[in-house]
Order: structure tokens, then C-alpha cells, then sequence
């Protein structure tokens, strides 16, 4: 399991002075929607001026009519990021066709799919996907997994369950990692690191615990003794 620090700061110093100092761990950096549309690509290179070795995974969301989707996933590959993701609600034949377009290259970062924001508790989730959430997410997984995606971002409680439907090997990445019991915040299903182990994930995304620290670095290791 690899930790995925989420640099959610008002700032894009302060996101810069956060990576300053936890650049020496073996860890992947989020950048998300709000850090992306602020600092756009100067604030990648940035951060590979600070970590020429670290590994980012571009947090967007992918969400359009298929040939758009793949447009921007191909813009995407100039970025030179490791990872980025799209919403499975988009369908596979959406998917499918961001993974078609990717082919020609020899290499590329590795492509998720959201299955669940973990902002949703099941009352909010039935109403829009009319479904339980572990029903939907199971379905929205295979779908990904069939359209030749490399995993998906999930809460900790389904990922388990995804990959016993789809393979040992599908990535599942989760946010709302609390490691240290923490506040939930915003978010409705978060979970400890010791879950997320329980349930084979590959990838804890962690923001507040770790840049609202006095000493991020600290809080860092001691994730990381942890997995």
C-alpha cells in the first residue's frame, strides 16, 4: 500500500512549502480541481523541481461525452504526470474510448475511475444514482475493469469487494483516510489505515491529518511505518 498526500492548500506556495518538506518520503502527491484551474501546469513542474522523482497523480474527474474525455486525456500526457482518473458514471463506452486513445503511446500514467465520491452517505447516493452504494460501485468497477482501466478510487469498505469481482491486480485507491481518528470533515465514509490494509488497497489518499499538522514530515513517517 503507497500513501497519496493531497495538496489541498489555499496557496500554491503553501502546497510548495508542504512538499518542501516531505519531499525525502517514498509518497505520491494529489494535485486536485481546485490546485489544477489555479496553478495549471507550472505548478507540475514546480513540483518536479522540488521532487525530480516524485510521482503525481492528477485528480480531475473526468466527466464529459466520450470523444471529449479523450481529448483531455491525451492533453493530459503532455503534463507528464503518473497517474489521473475519470468518473465511471461517464460509461464504459466513455472509458473505453479514453484507454483507445491512449494506446499509441509506449508509455502512460495509469488511469482510474471514481466509482463513489465518499462525500455521499447512501440517502444522498440512492437519490441521485438510485442505488445502494456498494451495489453501484461494484457495477461502476466492473464496468472500468472491462473498459481496460487500471483500477479505481473507492472508499476503503469497497474495495474488497471490487477486486474479488474483478482481479487481485485492479488498483483500488481511497480517500478519507483518517489514520490517527481524526476529524471526518467533509467526508461520510472515511476509514483508518488498518481498514484500508483489511481491505487490499492500494493507495490511501491523506490531505487534512497531514498538512494541518505543526510537523507534517513527522506525520508522514509515521504513516508510512504503518504501511
Amino acid at each position: 500500500m503507497e500513501l497519496c498526500v493531497a495538496l489541498d492548500l489555499p496557496t500554491m506556495e503553501e502546497n510548495l512549502s508542504l512538499v518542501e518538506k516531505i519531499k525525502d518520503y517514498p509518497i505520491w502527491l494529489k494535485v486536485g480541481l481546485r490546485a489544477y484551474i489555479r496553478d495549471g501546469e507550472p505548478f507540475i513542474k514546480a513540483l518536479k523541481e522540488i521532487n525530480p522523482g516524485c510521482r503525481i497523480f492528477l485528480d480531475l474527474k473526468l466527466y464529459d461525452i466520450p470523444n471529449t474525455m479523450a481529448d483531455a486525456a491525451e492533453s493530459i500526457m503532455g503534463l507528464g504526470v503518473d497517474m489521473f482518473n475519470v468518473h465511471a458514471s461517464a460509461g464504459k463506452r466513455a472509458m473505453q474510448t479514453v484507454m483507445a486513445r491512449l494506446e499509441k503511446y509506449e508509455k502512460r500514467p495509469l488511469v482510474l475511475a471514481v466509482t463513489a465520491l465518499t462525500s455521499f452517505d447512501e440517502e444522498e447516493f440512492s437519490s441521485v444514482y438510485g442505488e445502494k452504494i456498494a451495489v453501484k460501485a461494484d457495477q461502476f468497477a466492473k464496468d472500468s475493469y472491462e473498459a481496460g482501466l487500471d483500477g479505481v478510487v473507492c472508499s476503503a469498505f469497497e474495495s474488497a469487494s471490487i477486486k474479488s469481482i474483478t482481479a487481485d491486480n485492479f488498483l483500488t485507491l481511497t480517500p478519507g483516510i483518517r489514520p490517527f481518528g481524526e476529524d471526518a470533515g467533509d467526508q461520510q465514509r472515511v476509514a483508518t489505515v488498518e481498514l484500508a490494509q483489511d481491505e487490499k488497497v492500494d493507495f490511501i489518499v491523506v490531505g487534512r491529518p497531514i498538512y494541518q499538522a505543526e510537523d507534517p514530515a513527522a506525520v508522514v513517517e509515521k504513516i508510512i511505518q504503518k504501511l
